[in-house]
């Protein structure tokens, strides 16, 4: 790849994400059920999805797929049968994964079966029991305070037997059979910025990768949070070797600036990569160490696998009060973050794409440029003097142990200017691809 391409693309529009989250909004998701297959079968419109569904019961490293839970209807109601709840209203009223229940009980004893949050009196917990059998309402503060003493009809309509945990992902085959993986979780019900966003910031980002040349092979992964990771991880146990890395792509919509957490690895070429390509992006950004608490990383980077995978969000989770509220709605993400998200994927994947590794065929002292046309060659990436800047850096660290992202930090170079100049100094003879290092080489 040349650094004019680098820079045409990762500036060029791209197809709009609010209406595809608008659309998968009004869903009720969780860990299994119909939900998650419905948010398949749209986004499958979108891009073309493998589906694996592995059975509830099945044990999957130290965890079990639980039961498939899926829900029709819930509701509070006075004596009159006026619902004051009603599911149908919100799907976060309901706790995730609740049990069935269809009974008259007082407010007193119902009371230990909501969920409220006092500091923010308007709105809607997000509570999830998937693995301990509960049941229980989510109720805005002042919902729940507007309820007086009394009798109430309490229902659930809901089913949680013997089904299949759902898994999606997408293949986009490269030159090489070793891998780059992205992975969103699909778990969540009517929430926007947690991760609506990062399914649509993924979708669009693999209709891209699908209609360009690509090195690496690209994995696009839509899996409930912690099972489903572990159960594609599960499935794939004995192929993980062609992973080289990759990102888990979560909360991409909110206000917040650019937010990449290293892998456990701390400095892999995709922790190198990721960074240099938030900084090259124009946009504030900030850097985190690893830590085994967040979202699937933490399984990725598990000892037992130790894959190089970061994670891209804004603002990190639990760090803005909408977190896990309905006030993570539809004017909470904006179609420009979405945007920005999606430019910094698509810079990262280039990136990758060029951090290629150079050997100098003409290593014995400074090549003559002037005898190739190259002293005053142009760069579409920079002037004259940046250009053969570039190019004498690049002679002087192709030693076949540098990629290109390390001359970028130690010259202050961008990638696209150095990434081209490799590859004129290459079609001059005096450049030649080399093999990475067996320790950042999959296959």
């Amino acid at each position: 790849m040349t650094g004019p391409e680098i820079e045409e693309t990762a500036g060029a529009p791209q197809s709009g994400m609010m209406p595809l989250i608008t659309r998968l909004y009004p869903i009720c998701r969780s860990i299994t059920g119909d939900g998650v297959r419905a948010t398949l079968d749209i986004l499958g419109g979108e891009i073309e999805l493998e589906r694996h569904e592995i059975p509830s019961g099945t044990d999957v490293f130290d965890w079990t797929i639980p039961p498939e839970w899926n829900i029709r209807d819930a509701y509070i109601a006075d004596g009159s049968g006026r619902r004051l709840i009603d599911f149908h209203e919100h799907n976060l009223h309901v706790l995730n994964y609740s049990t069935p229940i269809d009974t008259v009980m007082s407010r007193r004893a119902l009371a230990a079966h909501v969920h409220t949050l006092p500091q923010h009196p308007d709105r809607i917990p997000y509570r999830t029991s998937y693995y301990q059998k509960r049941w229980g309402f989510c109720l805005t503060h002042n919902q729940w305070q507007g309820i007086p003493d009394g009798d109430y009809r309490v229902c659930i309509d809901a089913d949680l037997k013997a089904g299949a945990l759902t898994l999606g992902e997408v293949l986009l085959p490269g030159e090489s059979e070793t891998e780059i993986v992205f992975s969103t979780h699909v778990c969540h019900p009517s929430m926007c910025n947690d991760n609506l966003s990062g399914i649509a910031v993924l979708t669009r980002l693999f209709q891209w990768l699908s209609r360009r040349p690509r090195r690496y092979s690209y994995r696009a992964l839509y899996v409930p949070g912690t099972i489903g990771s572990l159960s594609w991880l599960w499935l794939n146990r004995d192929r993980l070797d062609s992973v080289l890395g990759g990102l888990v792509l979560t909360g991409l919509g909110d206000p917040g600036g650019l937010t990449y957490k290293r892998s456990q690895q701390e400095d892999s070429c995709i922790d190198r990569l990721a960074a240099l390509a938030l900084a090259d992006g124009g946009e504030d950004w900030e850097q985190r160490g690893f830590s085994p608490f967040g979202y699937d990383e933490r399984q990725y980077c598990a000892p037992g696998f130790d894959l190089a995978v970061g994670r891209l969000s804004r603002t990190p989770f639990g760090e803005y009060s909408e977190y896990h509220t309905s006030a993570d709605h539809l004017d909470f993400v904006s179609e420009t973050q979405l945007q920005g998200a999606l430019r910094a994927c698509q810079r990262f994947v280039e990136y990758l794409e060029a951090d290629r590794y150079w050997v100098n065929l003409s290593p014995c002292g400074e090549p003559q440029l002037g005898k190739r046309g190259l002293y005053g060659a142009l760069g579409g990436s920079g002037g004259p003097d940046e250009f053969r800047l570039a190019m004498l850096w690049m002679l002087n660290q192709a030693d076949g142990s540098r990629p290109v992202s390390d001359v970028a930090r130690r010259s202050g170079l961008s990638m696209e200017l150095l990434a081209e100049a490799a590859e004129t100094l290459a079609e001059a003879g005096l450049l030649a691809p080399a093999d990475a290092p067996a320790s950042e080489r999959k296959q």
